[in-house]
């Protein structure tokens, strides 16, 4: 993994542009030799329709995961009625990502699962992590159970490859800190996935640029702490995990995406390593906190 030095200090400053945000207005992120960043306050899809094919290195993201979190947003993905409606959504964004993906790009997906309600509409609070508290839930999907493990990852990972993606790698991200769970019927979930997706059969990776113990090439479990983020359930998308799948699939001065920004990690770690990159927000207040951490925080790995 990359380590502290490696990383730059914040010197450019982030636009915040308020929806609706389309080819005009972000019409300078793309300028010759232009070495801005951006945070558009929308629907990703919305924003992604306007830009210019080609344009992105790579994606790095997270989206909302599924019946998990109600972020009270209209249009929110996460809190559709059915599972193939939440899937349907998310490949319909990443269709617009991979437009906007230069021919090289690539996508580095985290995801993570959840169970089914068992015909529960609501999820009591929890006193370590009150965000968890839902006054709805999606019913359990036709053919699962009560207490089944829905397998979210994976059918969005087929999914997306059905849809033309190259799907190249499933990278365990191992949470040494994992939370503990109250669930006395299986073990506690302690990691998630984190899928490597091409736009074509041949893109950027520069395996020499993050290496694994005594100079081997990159193994695909990644242990890497949480960090605690007061506006989720769950401690999720830490730096650590950003930083290497910048590292293999762009270079300084490329442009970044995330079409989910939520706290803004993935464009803080582009900027730290020289990057330039656009964030899409559909949460004002999210998009805000963002804006405030990119233009202001103290980065601390």
């Amino acid at each position: 993994m990359l380590t502290q030095a490696s990383l730059l200090p914040v010197e450019r400053q982030v636009h915040i542009l308020p929806p609706p945000a389309g080819r005009k207005e972000l019409s300078f992120l793309f300028a010759p030799a232009a070495s801005s960043s951006a945070i558009a306050i929308s629907d990703s899809r919305e924003v992604l329709t306007t830009l210019p094919s080609g344009v992105f290195q790579a994606c790095v993201t997270s989206p909302p995961y599924w019946s998990l979190r109600n972020y009270d947003i209209d249009g929110q993905i996460g809190l559709e009625e059915t599972l193939d409606a939440y899937i349907a959504s998310l490949v319909d964004v990443f269709e617009h990502v991979r437009r906007t993906l230069r021919d090289d790009g690539t996508l580095w997906l985290n995801i993570g699962d959840s169970y089914t309600s068992g015909g529960r509409t609501w999820r009591a609070p929890d006193k370590k992590n009150p965000a968890r508290a839902m006054s709805t839930r999606p019913a359990t999907p036709d053919g699962l159970k009560p207490k089944d493990l829905v397998g979210v990852p994976w059918r969005l990972a087929f999914a997306l490859q059905a849809a033309g993606w190259y799907l190249r790698s499933d990278i365990i991200w191992h949470k040494p800190n994992a939370q503990p769970e109250s669930v006395k019927d299986r073990p506690t979930r302690a990691h998630e996935y984190v899928f490597l997706f091409s736009k074509n059969e041949r893109y950027l990776y520069d395996n020499q640029e993050v290496r694994g113990p005594n100079d081997r090439n990159l193994r695909s479990v990644w242990d890497i702490n949480t960090k605690p983020d007061p506006h989720a359930y769950e401690a999720v998308f830490p730096p650590k995990l950003v930083e290497p799948c910048l590292a293999l699939t762009s270079r300084p001065g490329d442009m970044v995406l995330d079409p989910f920004l939520g706290s803004g990690t993935a464009g803080l770690v582009a900027l730290r390593m020289k990057r330039s990159f656009l964030g899409i927000e559909l949460s004002p207040a999210y998009a805000a906190d963002a804006e405030r951490r990119l233009n202001g925080m103290v980065y601390r790995g």
